[in-house]
């Protein structure tokens, strides 16, 4: 069970290796190794300086490691079991409750983008609706691979950014 009450940036410092990815692993979506190789970048000035180590880190890992990170995260408007997390993001701009219609169009952009990319679609959807995430795979669709993926890496990115807010005050 993953723990994610709030904790503060000092309690963070403070925390062996196990504890630290124990608290934070789940942050960049199933890949623990992030906040496993972050550790050692203690002692962490706040929140921000926090997520910079992680970004530093993803940035700084192999391709195929990154690959893997875009890999573990779901498709958007899935209906099939997903981290509870990512279940409670998508939930929160509706995408639990799309019409069939809607749900046929993200499975259709969803497979297309797949196939092109061999990674998910990947946004940060606080704050988004809908429209707006699908008006984004269309869009992305037509990107080069290598813009698409830098572009998705960013959006893992600010979904950490996110997610490390929720957690550390």
């Amino acid at each position: 069970m993953v723990n994610r009450q709030g904790t503060s940036i000092e309690e963070l410092n403070q925390m062996n290796k196990e504890e630290f990815v124990s608290k934070l692993g789940w942050v960049f979506e199933h890949s623990p190794w992030v906040a496993a190789m972050s550790w050692g970048s203690l002692p962490f000035k706040s929140r921000e300086d926090l997520l910079r180590s992680m970004v530093t880190m993803v940035g700084n890992a192999d391709r195929t490691l990154q690959l893997a990170l875009l890999r573990a995260h779901p498709d958007l408007g899935t209906r099939l079991k997903i981290s509870e997390v990512s279940q409670k993001e998508q939930a929160g701009v509706g995408l639990d409750k799309l019409s069939a219609k809607d749900y046929g169009e993200f499975v259709s952009l969803n497979q297309r983008y797949v196939a092109q990319f061999e990674f998910p679609f990947i946004m940060a959807v606080k704050g988004q609706n809908k429209d707006a995430i699908l008006a984004a795979m269309k869009e992305r669709v037509g990107n080069t691979y290598e813009q698409e993926f830098q572009t998705a890496l960013y959006e893992v990115y600010k979904i950490a950014g996110f997610r490390l807010y929720d957690v550390i005050q």
